[in-house]
């Protein structure tokens, strides 16, 4: 069984439980591909290939050239530009045999531009902070708020907007602004996999204990009933495939969804070392089996990450 992950960078943690997954069911290659040499990934994998930007009209025809020669038998992409046009060329990929972890391109347009999130939150009485538009009275503005651009991705350029001071400065300093209330909260990731039937197999709340620069660094697992109902009544009204990384508060008011993720988060492995395997379902399905939903995992699991550096 051979995977390839995409813009793999630094994705250390997955690839070694991709290995440990590849292992345990019975051998295969983990291939890594990045725009150059250096990533620390290339550390980390059995083959790694230097691909062009994913801007480039060569990207996808350099990922079915390597899926041809590799013998790929599942893609999994990391980050968030790459998705529409992996998606877009889902079908290429499926006619060399490749299970790509994508949701469909319609699902995956939705995702990626914060205000068609929000628009699709409302159209299905999905519970989100308010969005409000930049053209409001800004005296009528009640503070903080949350700035950031519709396209955004790892948190950049996101801001918390505590008057109309900085309302001013961050309106014209954000590309494209999406702004939306403050909601207080716990905040949680949430990681999702659905199978071909676009129903969930696992899902698993992880509350957010400390993070850097969007990413989370320790988190835990919680079992919570009203988060777990929430994500998968979200899965109703939009059709996920594969790995899906969800954020949300949670306050005494309810479940706020803030913005989806459809591909492995940086956290993922927190959620598969708890024994909700997104990796080994891929292989499932690749092998035509379709697991069913499980709530195996353990909860009050309490994982921190960190930094390490290898010499390339």
């Amino acid at each position: 069984m051979n995977f390839l992950f995409t813009s793999s960078g630094r994705r250390v943690e997955l690839l070694k439980l991709a290995r440990q997954a590849v292992a345990d069911c019975g051998g295969g290659s983990v291939i890594a591909a990045d725009l150059t040499g250096n990533a620390p990934t290339s550390k980390f994998c059995d083959i790694f290939e230097i691909v062009p930007k994913i801007s480039s009209l060569e990207y996808i025809p350099a990922l079915l050239d390597i899926c041809k020669r590799r013998k790929v038998d599942v893609l999994v992409p990391t980050i968030d530009t790459e998705l529409l046009p992996i998606a877009a060329s889902e079908k290429a990929f499926k006619d060399l045999g490749v299970l790509v972890n994508i949701s469909p391109a319609e699902t995956i347009a939705i995702c990626r531009d914060k205000l068609e999130t929000q628009k699709f939150f409302a159209k299905n009485g999905i519970s989100a902070p308010a969005s409000i538009s930049p053209d409001s009275d800004w005296q009528s503005l009640k503070f903080p708020l949350i700035i950031k651009p519709k396209d955004g991705s790892s948190s950049i350029n996101v801001f918390r907007v505590n008057s109309l001071e900085e309302f001013r400065f961050f309106c014209n300093y954000v590309k494209n602004p999406i702004i939306q209330e403050y909601i207080e909260g716990e905040e949680y990731t949430v990681d999702m996999f659905c199978g071909f039937d676009f129903r969930p197999v696992t899902i698993v709340p992880r509350r957010r204990l400390a993070v850097r620069a969007g990413e989370i660094l320790k988190g835990r697992t919680e079992r919570k009933r009203d988060i777990i109902d929430a994500v998968a009544n979200l899965s109703t009204k939009l059709k996920f495939f594969g790995h899906v990384t969800i954020q949300c508060i949670r306050n005494e008011r309810g479940i706020f969804f803030i913005e989806i993720n459809p591909r492995f988060g940086g956290g993922a492995p927190m959620s598969i070392m708890a024994g909700a395997n997104s990796l080994k379902n891929l292989i499932e399905l690749k092998r035509g089996n379709a697991p069913a939903y499980n709530e195996q995992w353990r909860q009050n699991l309490t994982f921190s990450r960190f930094d390490d550096c290898v010499e390339i």
